[in-house]
């Protein structure tokens, strides 16, 4: 059974963390087409169904909320979850649930799997997590303490739940991590 936003009475917003220059794979990765559909839509459609709202960190998509790094432009995924953080507080969500562009695919009970009273993400990938909009100011202060830091340093910096991937999950950083995914079993 999946849970959704509305059975944790929970408000949680969706935010994929859109803005690197994907310089590993050499073209933009959002736009790389698996199945005809765009991979940045597969992510969308995935996530979409299990949150009470969608937002996209760091560029522009077509229909998409644009949520900007926080406190500056190309902070990474750190100033992307920085910004979802204080748009979801802003718009009275209870918490985020972040997402890469570039890993598929996305468990269909992730909110099932990540969602509770404290933060969480997957133990391999660590930019899938759930982030309660309690710590948003934290992080504010974090980011504005540490220059931006680095996300394994947030993740050390507040007490995170790491939960073990449900299934394998496909970090698409290169072509052949794409070829990798397209051929797996």
């Amino acid at each position: 059974m999946n849970l959704s936003a509305v059975d944790l009475d929970m408000k949680i917003l969706g935010a994929i963390l859109a803005g690197g220059r994907s310089r590993r794979f050499g073209q933009d990765k959002a736009e790389v087409v698996i199945d005809g559909i765009a991979m940045l839509d597969h992510v969308i459609a995935s996530l979409s169904i299990q949150v009470d709202g969608l937002v996209i960190c760091g560029r522009d998509w077509k229909n998409m909320t644009r949520v900007e790094d926080r406190p500056t432009a190309d902070m990474g995924p750190l100033g992307g979850l920085n910004g979802a953080m204080a748009y979801a507080r802003e718009q009275k969500f209870d918490a985020v649930v972040t997402v890469p562009v570039d890993v598929l695919p996305l468990p269909a009970n992730l909110i099932e799997l990540l969602s509770g009273q404290e933060a969480a993400v997957f133990a391999e990938q660590h930019l899938i997590g759930f982030w309660p909009v309690s710590l948003s100011e934290t992080l504010d202060i974090y980011m504005t303490s540490t220059n931006g830091g680095a996300f394994r340093g947030w993740l050390e910096h507040v007490a995170v739940k790491t939960i073990k991937e449900p299934l394998r999950l496909h970090n698409v950083n290169s072509p052949d991590d794409l070829t990798a995914f397209l051929h797996r079993e």
